[in-house]
């Protein structure tokens, strides 16, 4: 991903000077706000939108909007999932940049922390597998031919200091759910940590999903300015 003007890093904003009579918004890091949108860091199992049941409605967009009420959801994370998550300001702003979502206008990158060893040479190279809904298992997707088209851009930059799993960056050209982890886990690679799509031993090599949102970029909905955020993994 190029660099972008008015980029901006992992800085938190003070939330007492954003809204003094709200609550906090206890471990989500807001990153960056304007009239337009809302750039938050969210913690791996948070959900980003409420769910079924009571037990469910405890998630990053209700958190958000009691402090912004103007606050619509435009994209989501998985729940296991970390980092950069979007929020638009009102309805002309939610327009705007869901047709920057369909038409493929939002760039995002991913790190991930996956089994085995790759070849750390840094180049991109492309995943083109189909995913389908796995309906007796679902909400679980499998690698389908007769499923949706999904792309995924990644390359390995590093290999562990013990030599037992590879560090990739990773670039969803789609978004289908659980696009990432089902295309890492069909290249034979799952990701650390993942109790949905790595078996026993793997899942077990990592107190959490290692994948994190890191960098996200797109063109402002009002000014049309590049816009770009940057968020390091903790892991």
């Amino acid at each position: 991903m190029n660099s972008a003007k008015n980029a901006q890093t992992c800085a938190p904003i003070n939330m007492a000077m954003c809204a003094p009579d709200k609550p906090a918004l206890s471990d989500i890091t807001l990153l960056y706000q304007d009239e337009a949108l809302l750039v938050l860091n969210k913690p791996a199992g948070l959900l980003s939108v409420p769910g079924r049941g009571a037990d469910k409605q405890d998630c990053l967009s209700a958190r958000v909007q009691a402090h912004f009420a103007d606050a619509l959801v435009v994209h989501r994370l998985d729940m296991a999932t970390s980092g950069l998550l979007l929020m638009a300001r009102g309805a002309d702003a939610q327009r705007t940049i869901n047709h920057a979502f369909a038409t493929g206008l939002v760039q995002k990158r991913y790190v991930a922390q996956v089994a085995g060893l790759l070849d750390p040479d840094g180049i991109w190279r492309t995943i083109d597998l189909a995913i389908a809904v796995d309906w007796p298992r679902r909400p679980l997707r499998i690698i389908q031919a007769d499923g949706k088209a999904s792309q995924t851009r990644w390359r390995c930059v590093a290999h562990d200091a013990h030599g037992h799993s590879s560090r990739v960056e990773l670039e969803p050209l789609t978004g289908r759910s659980h696009q990432l982890r089902v295309h890492m886990q069909a290249l034979g690679h799952p990701i650390l940590g993942d109790a949905l799509y790595a078996p026993a031993h793997i899942q077990a090599m990592a107190a959490r999903l290692l994948l994190h949102a890191c960098a996200l970029s797109l063109a402002h909905p009002q000014t049309g300015t590049p816009m770009q955020w940057d968020c390091p993994a903790e892991f």
